[in-house]
């Protein structure tokens, strides 16, 4: 199905300038959904909407397919007062301006690059899937740009929806199944957009990673039974398993702002990056990137456990700039009785060689689990110091050995 789809959108790259009528246009739409940082929240602002306008010959436009950016509201009223008297006071950084800037200028002139956000902030996964007014604006955001384009005569296709999502899952402790949840709306929008464009298409998602398990109040690193990784696993889990989960990256190498949840103008831009290569990897039909993640691991007679990863673009690094360094570069060793037995790690090519202070038996290996307590970010949430060569870094993770 997606091969399908994909030889379909090439064919009408292909073919709009001679079968088409002169102007025809194909609108790809990649928004973004979820909570706080889908919606860039303290993110202040430093794309210039003018030139974002003008980039490209103005092929980056909202669900309107017009250039109003930055005009997010649940209450339609309130958003159409925000265009007409211009009000921009909350009007954040987001990921998908940058993602959208790296789109157009791969893609060709009869493209268009329709984006924009969606969800809820400070909300659990459970509230923002169908049903919800969230979604239910989001299902008609995206059939807005739809119908416009229609009218204009042009095609329209939704390849991706990036996903930014499980903060508040991981410090509320709400008692759901959150991978279960995620697949479920992941779903759910494939077959609702399906019904809005009367297209078999299967549209992936580009998912990022939250961290912030140290802002959890019940938090603690060593804990065997450690409820807060279960949000930022699933992440880790799907982008190994499931074909249709594409990378983007976490959230740990980026500032926050006063160090609390959200990351800052530059970190979202770095997410547009990352989001882009994805897009563009799914619109072309290339490898999947599934990010920097663990492949497998063992341990062996020296008390040691030797972790393999998936390398977007090698070599792995170790990186005490961009992040503060943490302890063992973030890895550690738990055992059932809440003791951490790690006590080096060393970069070894594609892998990392942990050495215990004793036989690694019956353990969870996790990385990036630590932190001080209610602190995000780079300095001194919780963090690893483990990335490639290209801005790509290892997804925090706690797998059992």
């Amino acid at each position: 199905m997606k091969k399908g789809f994909l030889l379909f959108f090439i064919a009408l790259l292909l073919t709009a300038c001679t079968q088409k009528p002169e102007g025809h246009k194909v609108v790809i739409c990649i928004p973004v959904y979820g909570q706080s940082l889908a919606l860039g929240e303290e993110a202040e602002r430093i794309t210039d909407f003018d030139s974002l306008a003008a980039y490209a010959n103005g092929r980056i436009v909202t669900e309107n397919l017009d250039h109003d950016f930055g005009y997010f509201e649940h209450d339609d009223l309130k958003k159409f007062a925000k265009k007409m008297i211009n009000y921009q006071r909350r009007s954040f950084e987001l990921s998908i301006y940058t993602m959208a800037q790296r789109l157009a200028d791969q893609l060709g002139e009869d493209t268009l690059i329709c984006t924009f956000p969606g969800g809820q902030g400070a909300t659990m996964i459970k509230d923002l899937g169908k049903g919800t007014l969230p979604y239910e604006e989001f299902m008609e955001d995206i059939e807005t740009a739809y119908q416009e384009a229609m009218a204009k005569g042009w095609d329209f296709v939704v390849p991706a929806i990036c996903w930014m999502q499980g903060e508040t899952d991981i410090a509320d402790y709400p008692n759901t199944n959150y991978q279960q949840l995620l697949l479920q709306t992941w779903k759910d929008m494939n077959e609702d957009i399906r019904l809005i464009t009367n297209r078999p298409d299967t549209i992936s998602f580009i998912c990022y990673q939250p961290n912030p398990v140290a802002r959890a109040n019940k938090f603690k690193a060593n804990n065997f039974q450690c409820r807060e990784t279960a949000v930022p696993q699933t992440f880790v889990h799907l982008l190994r398993n499931n074909k249709w989960f594409w990378a983007s990256g976490p959230t740990y190498p980026y500032t926050c702002v006063g160090e609390r949840i959200h990351i800052d103008a530059i970190g979202q831009q770095h997410f547009g990056e990352l989001a882009s290569r994805s897009a563009l990897g799914i619109l072309r039909d290339n490898h999947r990137i599934q990010g920097l993640i663990p492949t497998n691991m063992t341990s062996n007679e020296q008390q040691e456990v030797i972790i393999h990863f998936n390398i977007p673009t090698p070599p792995l690094a170790i990186d005490t700039i961009q992040v503060r360094k943490a302890e063992n570069y973030g890895f550690s060793v738990i055992t059932k009785g809440n003791r951490n037995i790690a006590i080096a790690t060393t970069l070894e090519g594609d892998s990392i060689r942990i050495t215990c202070s004793e036989k690694p038996v019956d353990c969870k290996i996790r990385y990036a689990v630590n932190g001080d307590y209610m602190k995000s970010g780079n300095l001194h949430g919780p963090r690893g110091n483990l990335r490639d060569s290209n801005g790509n870094w290892c997804y925090q993770f706690d797998i059992p050995l």
